[in-house]
C-alpha cells in the first residue's frame, strides 16, 4: 500500500493565527467599549462610525451617548453628535442600507440598577452628519442581539435580550417602507437563544455564533446555528444547530465573512456584564487573542490564537475593503476600555497556503475507489485530469466511494483544496 500525503483544514485545528495583518490606527477622541461600530461613506470615503458604548469607570453612570467617525483618506477620527436618546445606550447593533445609518435597541442601565432595552431605531445620514428622526420602533425591544443586513436592503434582528429575558424573535425591518415584519423565531432553547451572540449572513445564510443564555449563570456558549431565508419569502428562515467550535466559547466578539468564511474576532470565553465582571462570580475575564472562523464548504472549524491584541466587549466592526476592516473600542488586559483602533486585512489565499500546515491522508492510494480520510464527514468534487466535473460525493464516516468511476487519475476537490488520487483495480 502507498501512502500519498495530501493537506486539508481538518475541522477542529487551531495554530496561530493565518493570513491576517493588524495595524494600529490613530485613537479615538475617548475610551469607549460595548459601542455600536458600522461603515458608511462620507462624499465617496469610507468611513467608520461608533456610536454609544461605556467609558473607562464601567460604572452605569458611565454610559453615554458620544459618537465619532473615522476618515479612511484623513485617518483621523473626529466627535459627531451625540445618538438622539434620552439616556446612554449599550449593546445596540448598527446596520447601514443605501447610505444611512441605523442604530438599533440596545439598553440603558438605570441608578437603582435595573435594565432597560430599548426600542428605538435612531436613523444618521453620514453625508450630512445629521440624525434623521427615528424609524418605527422595534416591536419587541432589544439588546445584545444578532443584527445583519440581507441583501443589502433588509435588516434582521435575530434573538438577544429584552428587560427580563432571553428572546427567540426574529423582528426584519424594511428601511424603505419604515415597516417592521416577523421573522420565523429561533428554537426556544437554549442552544438557539442567546445575548452577546455575533453573526453575518452569506448569501441566503445567517450563522451566528456564541453569546450565552440562561437565568442567572449564563454561561458562554460554543453554538453555531444557521438560518436559510427563504429569497421569496423573508420572513421563512428555516434554523438549525451545527454543533460546537474548538476551543473557547464566545461571547461579545466582531463578525465578518470572506467568501465562503465567517470569522469570530476577539471576545471572551466567559460571559460578563457591562463592567467586564464574569456573570458567574470569577471576577475580570480576559479577551480571547483568536480569530475563529468557520467554512461553509468543509464544514471545518479553525481557531487561529496568537493574534497580536486581544479586544472583546465588540458590539460590530466597520468593512472598508473587499478585505479589509476595523475594530475600535472595546476592552483590552484587565478589561481596560481603550480608544485604540486596529486595521485588520485578510489575505485568503496566504491562507489558503499556510492554513493547509497539518496533513491529511487519503488510503490506499493507488486504490479501488474506496478511499479512506481523516474527515468524518462532508463533500467531495470530483474531477477528471483534463478538469471535467464528474460529481460530488459525500464523505461519509471517513470514506468517499468513487468506485463507479473507471480507472483512472483523479482531482478530488474538499473544501477548497484539491488532492490526487489513482483508481486502480
Amino acid at each position: 500500500m502507498r501512502l500519498i500525503i495530501v493537506f486539508l483544514l481538518l475541522s477542529f485545528q487551531s495554530t496561530a493565527q493565518i493570513g491576517w495583518t493588524w495595524t494600529e490606527l490613530d485613537t479615538m477622541p475617548f475610551r469607549t467599549s460595548n459601542n455600536a461600530v458600522v461603515e458608511a461613506d462620507v462624499n465617496g470615503v469610507p468611513h467608520v462610525f461608533s456610536f454609544g458604548g461605556i467609558d473607562s469607570t464601567k460604572l452605569y453612570s458611565g454610559i453615554h451617548q458620544r459618537s465619532c467617525r473615522y476618515n479612511t483618506q484623513t485617518s483621523q477620527w473626529s466627535s459627531i453628535p451625540d445618538l438622539p436618546d434620552t439616556l446612554g445606550k449599550i449593546a445596540a447593533g448598527a446596520s447601514v442600507v443605501d447610505n444611512i445609518i441605523y442604530i438599533m435597541g440596545g439598553y440603558h442601565v438605570l441608578a437603582n440598577g435595573n435594565e432597560l432595552s430599548s426600542d428605538r431605531v435612531h436613523r444618521y445620514d453620514p453625508e450630512t452628519n445629521t440624525y434623521l428622526s427615528d424609524g418605527a420602533p422595534i416591536p419587541v425591544p432589544i439588546d445584545d442581539h444578532v443584527q445583519v443586513v440581507w441583501r443589502d436592503s433588509l435588516i434582521i434582528l435575530v434573538t438577544g435580550w429584552s428587560n427580563n429575558g432571553n428572546k427567540p424573535d426574529v423582528q426584519i425591518y424594511n428601511p424603505y417602507t419604515d415597516a417592521w415584519s416577523v421573522g420565523t423565531d429561533v428554537p426556544f432553547t437554549n442552544d438557539y437563544i442567546a445575548f452577546g451572540a455575533s453573526g453575518e449572513v452569506i448569501g441566503d445564510t445567517i450563522y451566528y455564533h456564541g453569546g450565552t443564555a440562561g437565568n442567572f449563570s449564563f454561561v458562554a456558549r460554543k453554538h453555531l446555528r444557521r438560518g436559510i431565508i427563504n429569497p421569496n419569502n423573508p420572513t421563512d428562515i428555516q434554523w438549525d444547530f451545527l454543533g460546537d467550535n474548538p476551543g473557547d466559547a464566545n461571547y461579545r466578539s466582531a463578525c465578518v465573512t470572506s467568501g465562503n468564511r465567517v470569522f469570530w474576532i476577539g471576545g471572551s470565553g466567559v460571559a460578563y456584564n457591562y463592567n467586564g465582571i464574569a456573570y458567574n462570580g470569577s471576577g475580570g475575564v480576559p479577551a480571547l487573542d483568536r480569530i475563529l472562523f468557520y467554512s461553509q464548504t468543509g464544514p471545518a472549524w479553525f481557531e487561529g490564537t496568537g493574534t497580536p491584541y486581544a479586544v472583546m466587549d465588540l458590539r460590530g466592526v466597520a468593512q472598508i475593503g473587499s478585505n479589509a476592516w476595523v475594530i475600535c473600542g472595546g476592552m483590552m488586559g484587565n478589561q481596560e476600555v481603550v480608544n485604540r483602533a486596529f486595521l485588520l486585512e485578510y489575505d485568503p489565499i496566504v491562507a489558503g497556503i499556510d492554513e493547509a500546515e497539518k496533513s491529511m491522508s487519503l488510503y490506499p492510494n493507488p486504490g479501488n475507489g474506496e478511499i479512506k480520510c481523516d474527515l468524518q464527514k462532508g463533500t467531495c468534487d470530483v474531477y477528471s485530469i483534463d478538469g471535467l466535473f464528474l460529481g460530488s460525493y459525500q464523505i461519509a464516516s471517513g470514506m468517499i466511494n468513487i468506485s463507479d468511476l473507471p480507472n483512472a487519475f483523479y482531482s478530488l476537490k474538499i473544501g477548497e483544496q484539491h488532492y490526487g488520487y489513482v483508481k486502480v483495480e
